[in-house]
């Protein structure tokens, strides 16, 4: 299956929106691993354990990982997703932005050492930068375009004067990826669930594209919000998918022996938020 593919499978099989972001931050792990950077594989295999079938994707942000020379982990990390939610995409979490051969050595690096079925692409450098990842097909890319922190502005509000309509810039990457970047249906747009009306205006500019949305649970973006400005649907299917992350308030919704049960209940409360409004929109 394509990756947009496997999204509309995950959330029919999972009733699910919410896609867990595996941000593992040893110094804030339960207090039998905390500071152990060994047990960074244990940890986040518990919290997929935990939340498997309650997910459209999983995120891990590589950054945690690499930090740790944890690498070796992440890719025993992704082997057990693979084992234990065959059905659920994983998202790598990499922001990459560079071109040539360098953008190809990252998309050898996203699909083929760690097999992520998508990862995150900063579009700055432009289409040459995109290019490499879409010859992986069937894979996804998403590129950022409204972010949710407040530095966002310095570029994404700014307008440009020299494309017709003088649009804002994140308007303008949203209509390059619904439009003549999208080659091959590959590419979806990163949305902060902290704009709410920015995540409304994507949508009208991008209508069929996935949109992975960070920001629900400790950033402060509000689940139906982020819902209704973002996912579309029509008699009960989805037409246009959205992936609302949530990170640290699943990963430590509790410091104990218990922080798996806690994480899924955290979880589940979350994915419940999400469906319900898809269920009053539909």
């Amino acid at each position: 299956m394509t990756f947009l593919d496997q999204l509309r499978s995950a959330e029919r099989q999972n009733g699910s929106l919410l896609c867990v972001g595996l941000d593992p931050d040893p110094g804030k792990f339960p207090t039998h691993l905390r500071g152990d950077t060994s047990r960074i594989y244990d940890f986040c295999a518990a919290i997929v354990d935990a939340t498997a079938d309650l997910v459209i994707a999983f995120k891990p942000q590589i950054a945690y990982f690499a930090a740790h020379r944890a690498e070796e982990q992440l890719e025993k990390l992704i082997s057990h997703i693979r084992s234990a939610a065959p059905e659920v995409p994983i998202i790598l979490d990499a922001k990459r932005g560079d071109i040539g051969s360098t953008a190809e050595q990252y998309a050898i690096e996203a699909f083929e050492r760690y097999g992520a079925d998508a990862v995150t692409l900063s579009p700055f450098m432009g289409f040459d930068s995109v290019a490499p990842y879409l010859k992986y097909h069937g894979k996804g890319a998403f590129m950022l375009c409204r972010t949710s922190n407040p530095g966002g502005d310095d570029l994404q509000s700014q307008r440009l004067a020299s494309v017709a309509g003088t649009p804002l810039l994140y308007e303008h990457i949203a209509r390059l990826v619904q439009g003549p970047w999208n080659l091959n249906g590959q590419l979806g747009l990163v949305v902060g669930a902290t704009y709410p009306a920015e995540i409304e205006r994507v949508r009208s500019l991008a209508p069929t594209v996935p949109l992975l949305i960070p920001g629900v649970g400790a950033q402060g973006g509000d689940a139906a919000a982020t819902v209704k400005a973002g996912w579309r649907g029509q008699g009960g299917e989805t037409v246009a998918p959205i992936v609302v992350n949530s990170s640290r308030a699943i990963l430590y919704a509790d410091r104990g022996l218990a922080f798996a049960d806690a994480a899924r209940r955290e979880a589940l409360q979350t994915r419940d938020a999400l469906q319900a409004v898809t269920c009053r929109n539909n």
